[in-house]
Formats: C-alpha cells, structure tokens, sequence
C-alpha cells in the first residue's frame, strides 16, 4: 500500500513524459521546410475547403491557412520586392460571394502593385457564379481543354417540411418577430410566404447584378447585357470562352504554371502561400487585433478540442478575446471580424456588451469585418461598433427573433407512445414538454420574444444612430445585401477586411506612413498547449504530479497511508510502526 500511489503517480508522470518525448520525435521527424527562395511566385489553391477565420485550437504544426490569412498575405506580397505574381487554382463550383469580392479586391491591389496573378480552372461547373467572379480580374486565365464555363445565375432552394410535419402529427410551435424572419418557415410553411419570397428573390437579385456588373469591368465588356445574354445561355464551351475573352489561354495546368515561372524570371520558384511568411514590422510597432468569431453565436467557452480546426463563436471566448485585446497596452485598435447567421440572443448580448467595454472603458475604437454573412445575433454583436464593412454581397441584417418548441406528443400517440406531463410551480413549469402550448404558456412565450425584439431595436437605434421608429420599419427580420444595408445605414462602408483594418488605423490615429502589425485573438494554441491538449495534461500538471511523488516517497506520509489502510481494513492489528535509522 505504501509504495501504490507513488508508483502510480510515478507511472504516469513517466508515460506522460514518454508520449511528450513521442511527440517532439515526431515533429523532429516531419520534412522540414526549406528557407523561402528570395525569389518567389505564391501559389493559391482554392478547390479544398477553408474557414474564414483560423482556428484558436487544433495542432499548431498542421494549421492550415484561413481565408483572412490568404488575403492578409497578398497584400502584404504586394509590397514585398521578393514576390513577382501569384498563381492561383480557380474552385470548380462555389467559392462564396463575398469571398469572390474580398479576393478580387486583393488581385485588383496586386496588379496596381506590377505583380502579375494567372489563374488555371478546370471548369466552371454553375453552382455558384462566384467561384468565376472571384478570379475575374486576373491578367492571364488558363482554362483547360475539353471543360466549360457555365456561370448562368443565381438560385436559392428551400425544403419546406409544413406538410411533412403536419402527416407526423407535429406542431412547430414557433413565433416569430416579424412576417420577414423567415427560419420558422421551413417547419410551418409548404411554400415561400410572400414576404419570404420577397426579401431572397431581392438579395438574390442584387448578388447576380453586383456579380454581373463584377465580370463585365475585369473582362473588358462594355456592355453588361451582353455579358449577361452570353452567360444566362447555358454551358460555354472552352472555345467559345477564349473567344469572348471570358479566358485567356486554353492549357493544362502544368503548363500554365511554368509559363507563370518563366514571367516572373530571376530563377523563381513556386512557393504554396501557406509556406510565405510576408516581412512583419517590430515588436515595438503598434498592434491592431483582429478578433474573429465564426459559425452558430452559442454561450459558454465552445470546443477545447486539440484536433478542432473551426472556428469558434462561443459567447464567454470570444468575448474574453474581445477584452483581452482590449486590455493589451499594445494594441490600438480592434477589428471585429463576424461571420455568422446568428445563434443565442443571451450570447449575442454578452459580446455586443464586450464591444462597448472596449469603446467606453478601455477607449479602443472597435470595428466590424462582415464575412459572407452577419445576420440576426451576427448583425446583434456588430450593431455598436465604431465602423461596420459589410462587401457589397454580404447577407446581413435579419434583425428579428423567434423561439418555441416543436410539440410532438400526438406524433408519438400515433406510435403508441403516450407522453404525459406532471409538473409542480405554476403554468411555465411544463411548457416545453412534448405537448403544445397552452394559450397562458404561449402568451407568456410570446412576451419574452417581444422583450428581446425590443431590447434588439434599442442596440441597433443607439449603435447605428437610427431612430428606433425607422429600425422598426426596415428591421422584421428581413436579410439585405450589403448594398441595400449601406443605403438603410445598417453598416457604414463597402468593403472587406483590409478596409476594415485601414479604418481602424485611422481611428486609432495610427499616422499613415507608420508601420503597424496584427494580433489574432484568441490567440492560437501553442505547441506546449497542444501536447498537454492532446495527453490530457499541461506541463503544470505534470509539474505537479512530479511534486506530489516526491511526496508520497516521504517515510512520515508512507506511515500515514499505513494509518489509514488499517483502519479501513476494520480488524485487530498488530503494527509497528517503529522505524529504526
């Protein structure tokens, strides 16, 4: 007994030693990557998924690039000397509209720069046009021989389940605020609503138009309606693409990229851009932070797993990170980078209250980055900011909520199952079981919807300077391209995440000609961080459980744990515990 937790402790410590020792063979062992070449083409594939933000968890020795990493790295390669051009790998399908907007704007800035940007595409399959408008602007476009271009429009498609849910016997018991909060429909309708069918057919009209007014100026068309007849015809065969310049080349990708190697000269080399490491100011040069939360806006510290590689959009994270950048004496300023459709209102509260901390305690300006979308609790956090940028083809806005529950107690009678409630402490105390509302309970549900709408009117008048009155009018919950949202002065500037950071600069009174640098918050987990994720253990830990073997070799604590395993053995003992020396 007296040598059992020692020689336990002592185990793990040695096994957790064993597998950190593992672990740093293994990383020792991974193929190093060579010094970059002083003379450098960056190379961009975006045919496999990416995030928008990068991850906060996840092992920091296979983090891939985000997509603000990659737009953040071309502008910087753009005033780097030891960059010539970038060749990308155009997305067959769909690359999202804003994302094609924030990467056009950064090969417009290239080529302003004298770096050069081909492209090779494999085709165009017409799932989205924006997988086409996001490499538009390009100087060279290879096409490969034999594939087509099919960028014919745009169009949204729903799976209304009222009638599916109506055979089941189940009531989707859901409120909304108001006629144009349009997430309640797909559990309650058959069919678009007239405002639902309204508020997408307009967005999605804007989107096409925008993308369409896009290609016409990168492509050289004077005339839209002709890009527009070309494209709404159907499939466009590679020849018929070359002819109308929609491409420059027909190729396969092995020889557009030597072609890019032979245009940069200088003996350069193709270097994949999650390998570029862009020349960053000093320590000592001013920080800006950029703060990212991406996905469903839920409450609590969201995942802790090593292997996790999304990012995170859990109230208590990323509000910590709001106010962790802001209580750094080196950071400035702080953009906010959103991009979500909403989750929690309880959460969405939590964060906007952390953006009004950082402007009114901490004296930061705070501005907002719209990803693809920041809609409902996504537009709930940006409403206060100092500064909203919102691309053109942003979704944002669906200033509304809903709640209730889906009541499926016949559905389960119909099987046999019979659901039956008991419940003590007034009318609430049962309200979500498996049946539906009584009028009471939905009167009350109802009141707590209204007070959360209201409370959302009050943050969007106050942050936006709107009269409440006016954000009653355009709120309801109906989405708004970025465009439209300019015009409501819902968000104050089109543009994406360099903007974004620019306005910061400026609001921070950052001079112009004065370097600056970027912190990521939260901050990614570092290598020590990860292996004690991975093994169950910080080093601290480990540190302890050392301390407490030493511990338990001790003669005096041996005697104790003695004492004790007598006492629970319940019997007469005959024991010594002298010790001779």
């Amino acid at each position: 007994m007296k040598t059992f937790f020692a020689s336990l402790i002592g185990g793990f410590v040695a096994l957790f030693s064993f597998f950190v020792i593992c672990a740093a063979i293994i990383i020792m062992a991974l193929p190093k990557s060579p010094p970059a070449p002083d003379s450098v083409v960056l190379e961009l594939d975006l045919r496999g998924e990416m995030s928008d933000q990068p991850a906060s968890s996840g092992p920091p020795i296979f983090a891939t690039p985000a997509f603000i990493n990659v737009i953040q790295d071309l502008y910087a390669a753009a005033d780097d000397d030891n960059v010539h051009g970038v060749f990308i790998r155009a997305n067959d399908f769909s690359f999202g509209h804003s994302r094609a907007e924030e990467l056009r704007d950064a090969i417009l800035h290239l080529r302003e720069a004298g770096k050069f940007v081909y492209v090779h595409s494999q085709g165009f399959m017409g799932v989205s046009p924006s997988a086409y408008r996001s490499i538009a602007a390009a100087d060279e476009i290879y096409l490969q021989p034999g594939s087509e271009i099919v960028v014919s429009g745009i169009s949204t498609e729903t799976m209304f389940m009222g009638e599916l849910f109506e055979n089941l016997s189940i009531s989707a018991e859901i409120e909304q605020f108001y006629e144009y909060k349009n997430s309640p429909n797909v559990y309650q309708q058959t069919d678009y609503t007239d405002p639902h069918r309204e508020a997408m057919t307009e967005l999605i009209s804007d989107i096409w138009e925008v993308t369409l007014a896009d290609i016409a100026e990168d492509r050289g068309f004077d005339d839209v309606e002709q890009l527009r007849t070309l494209l709404e015809s159907g499939p466009i065969p590679a020849e018929a693409a070359l002819e109308a310049n929609l491409v420059t080349q027909l190729n396969w990708p092995e020889d557009a990229s030597e072609a890019v190697l032979e245009r940069a000269g200088h003996n350069a080399e193709l270097l994949p851009i999650s390998s570029y490491t862009p020349p960053e100011p000093g320590a000592s040069a001013p920080a800006i932070a950029i703060v990212g939360g991406e996905g469903t806006i839920i409450t609590g510290g969201g995942s802790t797993s090593p292997f996790s590689d999304e990012g995170t959009f859990a109230s208590d994270a990323i509000s910590e990170a709001l106010l962790s950048a802001g209580r750094n004496p080196n950071v400035e300023a702080i953009v906010f980078r959103v991009d979500s459709g909403g989750g929690s209102a309880i959460a969405s509260e939590q964060i906007w209250r952390a953006v009004d901390r950082i402007q009114n305690e901490m004296n930061k300006p705070v501005v907002v980055s719209m990803g693809s979308l920041a809609a409902s609790g996504g537009y709930y956090v940006a409403a206060g900011a100092d500064a909203i940028f919102a691309s053109e083809t942003t979704i944002t806005g669906s200033i509304g909520v809903f709640g209730g529950k889906f009541a499926i107690a016949d559905g389960l009678r119909r099987l046999g199952i019979n659901p039956s409630t008991l419940a003590v402490g007034g009318e609430l105390a049962g309200a979500y079981s498996t049946e539906s509302f009584t009028e009471t309970q939905r009167s009350l549900m109802h009141d707590a919807l209204e007070r959360t709408y209201d409370r959302f009117m009050q943050i969007v008048s106050n942050g936006r300077n709107i009269d409440e009155a006016r954000v009653r009018e355009i709120a309801r919950g109906r989405v708004w391209s970025g465009t439209d949202a300019l015009e409501l002065n819902l968000v104050t500037d089109i543009g994406g995440l360099m903007d974004a950071i620019e306005r910061a600069a400026q609001l921070a009174d950052i001079a112009e000609d004065e370097d600056f640098r970027t912190i990521y918050y939260p901050q990614p987990m570092t290598l020590d961080e990860f292996i004690g994720e991975m093994f169950g253990a910080s080093a601290d830990t480990a540190e302890a459980a050392a301390h407490l073997n030493t511990l338990m070799s001790d003669e005096r604590v041996q005697i104790l744990m003695e004492h004790a395993a007598a006492l629970d053995a319940q019997g007469i003992q005959a024991r010594s515990e002298f010790r001779v020396h």
